[in-house]
């Protein structure tokens, strides 16, 4: 059976009143972050009657952007039967999906030392943190190899005087005009 993608307005279209999947205001958010990075790359599955089967977050996501039309695909050869089981089926199948948390996490990592936005795949700082993510940066940026056995001359009794920059792994700091030193 070849399946068409109609664009269809918007104000067509009609949610399905026993929807048990909920959309909270953040994951719409994240929804629409993703339809403006990636463009309307899923397309509401619908049942021939405008009934949105799939897509209900989607369609929140774009009447929040202001888009008249979404692309579409009618599914109208679905039972009634059939149409309550996969509105269920199309979002806990996926849920039952896992990760190669290792390769997942090196994807992250080189999306991150890119400068990619984190934000737009979903993740939250937590997840992050929990795949050992470097949100400061690469540990290949931060090391220079060709320094990496050299041993700073230890001053017995440093001081910091106004200019001085400190730095330390990721922070740097300049010492502020305060008129005075300052002894470490």
């Amino acid at each position: 059976m070849k399946q068409e993608i109609v664009y269809k307005s918007v104000k067509e279209l009609v949610p399905y009143a026993r929807n048990s999947r909920t959309h909270s205001d953040e994951q719409v958010a994240q929804i629409m972050a993703s339809i403006k990075e990636f463009g309307f790359t899923n397309p509401v599955l619908t049942d021939g009657d405008n009934g949105i089967i799939a897509g209900h977050g989607r369609v929140m996501a774009s009447q929040r952007l202001g888009m008249d039309e979404v692309p579409t695909i009618e599914l109208s050869h679905l039972t009634e039967a059939q149409k309550k089981a996969y509105i269920i089926a199309d979002n806990k199948l996926s849920l039952n999906g896992g990760w190669d948390e290792e390769m997942l996490a090196i994807e992250m990592q080189e999306l991150h030392d890119i400068g990619y936005d984190l934000d737009l795949v979903g993740f939250t700082p937590e997840e992050l943190e929990e795949m050992d993510i470097n949100i400061e940066g690469s540990l290949e940026a931060i090391i220079d190899e060709s320094k990496a056995d050299d041993v700073p001359e230890v001053v017995e009794n440093p001081v910091i005087k106004l200019g001085d920059l400190i730095e330390l792994g990721y922070f740097s700091y300049i010492c502020p005009n305060s008129g005075k030193e300052v002894r470490l």
